[in-house]
């Protein structure tokens, strides 16, 4: 069973060392236990980091129930152990690096080689699990949505380190740092707010409501995603659907663990139920067989955040069903992950 396929609790697991009863591609973490107390995090509440950036204080707290993963704000590092986003996806070298990691800790794990398509889809599960929290979190916690790319962040995976260098973001009406010009409408925010030629310049940019923010965080992950996707498929070996699906799969179990710390687990599954939501647009278009299937909503990623009724205590049943399988059962059989779809969905 899989840390990152079971209820989230207050014990986090090793990077590539997960605890008893965990398999091999839990939360990208040191191991570490901690105390914690239900934390409010409905917006208004937990104040912003400041006026003018988003995930300052989502990032503290995040430390504070999970110390091992320590994100500070500051620009982009390289060098002693650090990647920095921007070689991960235009050097193919840096990239192999990060995955022989993986193919080290799973050679010391198992026993036996990973596959090199295995190692770096576990590689790329470890990169993107602790980096989608770089935008999800703001969401949860501040309703903020930071407009990150590939180059604004770094990481070092040996200590749990993450930079992030803060830029502009989303955010509601009601937001103290909410300009008082005009609300970018919802149909045009993706091209509105991130350009495909430039980062947008810092500061806030409003949104009108709560949907448009959930579109918006849909929008600054696939735009931060699609060139780390591209850089790991060659590597991975599948195709743009099947990452697509290892992408959903890191980004809703990574706030569904922070969530969980948090005291906030079912807000954070409910939360993601929605942001996934498996609607369609363009449901009114044509409806012959020979029709073109309407893109859902939440497109690139795989509808469906796929939560499942919460098992009870005690239960080895996974209280969610993976959007893809890790392949880890390649490397022993008995490590299928109880959320795997091959399991689940067989």
């Amino acid at each position: 069973m899989s840390a990152h396929s079971t209820r989230p609790t207050p014990v986090a697991t090793a990077v590539g060392r997960p605890g008893p009863g965990t398999g091999p591609a839990g939360p990208a973490t040191t191991a570490f236990t901690t105390a914690h107390s239900t934390a409010t995090t409905v917006r208004g509440t937990t104040g912003h980091g400041t006026a003018t950036a988003a995930g300052p204080a989502a990032y503290r707290r995040l430390g504070q129930v999970l110390p091992a993963l320590r994100v500070r704000c500051a620009p982009p590092r390289s060098g002693r152990g650090w990647l920095a986003g921007a070689d991960l996806v235009a050097r193919p070298a840096a990239l192999r690096e990060l995955i022989s990691h993986d193919a080290r800790q799973g050679l010391a794990r198992y026993g036996r080689p990973l596959r090199p398509d295995v190692a770096a889809g576990i590689g790329l599960h470890r990169f993107v699990w602790p980096v989608a929290l770089l935008f999800t979190l703001p969401w949860f916690l501040e309703r903020r949505v930071p407009l990150l790319a590939p180059g604004d962040i770094a990481l070092r995976r040996r200590t749990g380190e993450l930079t992030v260098r803060p830029g502009a973001f989303l955010c509601l009406p009601d937001d103290p740092a909410a300009p008082g010009a005009a609300v970018l409408p919802a149909a045009v925010l993706p091209a509105a707010v991130l350009p495909a030629t430039a980062p947008p310049p810092p500061g806030a940019r409003t949104v009108p409501d709560e949907a448009a923010l959930a579109a918006g965080l849909r929008s600054a992950l696939a735009d931060f995603l699609t060139p780390v996707l591209d850089a790991f498929r060659p590597e991975v070996r599948r195709g743009p659907r099947t990452l697509w699906a290892m992408a959903t799969d890191a980004v809703v179990e990574g706030l569904w663990y922070a969530g969980g710390l948090l005291g906030e687990e079912e807000r954070a599954r409910t939360e993601l139920a929605a942001l996934f939501a498996p609607g369609v647009s363009g449901a009114s278009g044509p409806t012959g067989p020979r029709a073109a299937r309407p893109a859902p909503e939440c497109a690139p990623f795989t509808p469906g955040a796929g939560f499942t009724a919460p098992a009870s205590g005690g239960s080895e049943r996974s209280d969610r069903c993976r959007a893809s399988c890790c392949l880890v059962y390649t490397a022993r059989a008995e490590a299928m992950c109880a959320g795997c779809p091959r399991v689940t969905r067989g």
